[in-house]
């Protein structure tokens, strides 16, 4: 085990290089670039002026010399300055952290909460009313986009019945609020986002869960299990559900970036100040060290969500054997 986790962590330093490098040169690549969008902010700035802003951003040097100096401060975790505020960039991605950790946890918990259950019953009773019924509303919410399922709630719940409210994660004026108020109010604020975030991934999760599960009790050894007199749920519970879990870790290993990129469409939607809208205003604006910096923390979770992956593999097979791998 301690050498599998090694070798990968290992290999794990040149593939964060390479992403960076090509992410880098991609998003060098973009028209426009942040001088010359805070220019057009003024009709009287002039090329001399932009030249100044390029100068001063370190952009006038040829773009292997910006990644270079780039890199000397990455290896010191410094991401630079952002550009738009002057701000360090590592700041900035650390008051927006826990915003968006929350939004997606929560939705998370309830994504594995309702489908696993959901595709697993629709397995067991396939072609049934409920797994036709299932399927149906299943389809139809992982077909249809987040951003129109967002507008439509905000105009029933926030515009029309006034339930809910549709932008920020608390009220303007919270100095009176108690703490439970206040953990009320902020409750209050994030239903709809995370319903919006939960919808689709309920819907897709869920269908990993039915085929997966379909797959697994048409195996010989359920066939025998069943053969042996033992009960539908011990069979179902204790010798299905195991192995038709083994690819749904798979699916959690890879949300672990999720965690922390968020959703743009959902934060930019509703106004939450989390990574999401961070890293939407920052590409606008060609704020090249906050877009660095967003993206490197997400390839390097999504490479700790597929070590977290292979790792939950060996727990829930025993037959996988990682320390060999």
């Amino acid at each position: 085990m301690l050498y599998f986790l090694l070798r990968r962590l290992a290999f794990m330093i040149p593939l964060i290089f390479g992403i960076t490098l090509i992410t880098f040169i991609i998003i060098h690549l973009a028209p426009g670039g942040p001088a010359e969008i805070q220019a057009e902010m003024s009709l009287k700035a002039s090329a001399q002026a932009i030249e100044n802003l390029k100068r001063l951003y370190g952009l006038d040097k040829p773009l292997h010399m910006q990644y270079i100096n780039w890199i000397k401060r990455f290896l010191f975790l410094d991401f630079g300055v952002s550009f738009v505020d002057g701000r360090q960039v590592i700041y900035k991605i650390i008051e927006r952290i826990p915003v968006t950790l929350i939004i997606n946890l929560i939705s998370l918990f309830f994504i594995f909460l309702f489908a696993i259950p959901l595709g697993i019953f629709s397995a067991v009773k396939q072609n049934s009313l409920f797994d036709k019924v299932a399927t149906v509303s299943v389809f139809i919410g992982f077909s249809t986009p987040h951003f129109w399922i967002a507008m439509l709630l905000m105009i029933l719940f926030g515009v029309k019945l006034g339930w809910l409210p549709i932008s920020g994660i608390q009220s303007l004026d919270i100095s009176d609020m108690t703490k439970l108020e206040l953990f009320m109010d902020r409750a209050h604020h994030l239903v709809l986002p995370v319903f919006v975030g939960s919808f689709g991934g309920i819907a897709g999760l869920s269908r990993y869960s039915r085929s997966n599960m379909l797959e697994v009790i048409r195996q010989d050894y359920i066939r025998t299990a069943k053969a042996k007199g033992l009960k539908d749920k011990e069979v179902i519970f204790k010798h299905a559900l195991r192995n038709a879990l083994m690819p749904i870790v798979t699916i959690l290993g890879l949300s672990v970036p999720g965690l922390i990129g968020g959703s743009v469409i959902i934060e930019s939607l509703f106004s939450i100040p989390g990574m999401g809208q961070l890293f939407y205003s920052s590409a606008m604006a060609r704020d090249y060290p906050t877009i660095m910096g967003i993206l490197v923390i997400g390839s390097f979770l999504t490479l700790i969500g597929n070590l977290l992956a292979d790792i939950g593999y060996a727990v829930v097979d025993p037959r996988v054997k990682i320390g060999g791998a």
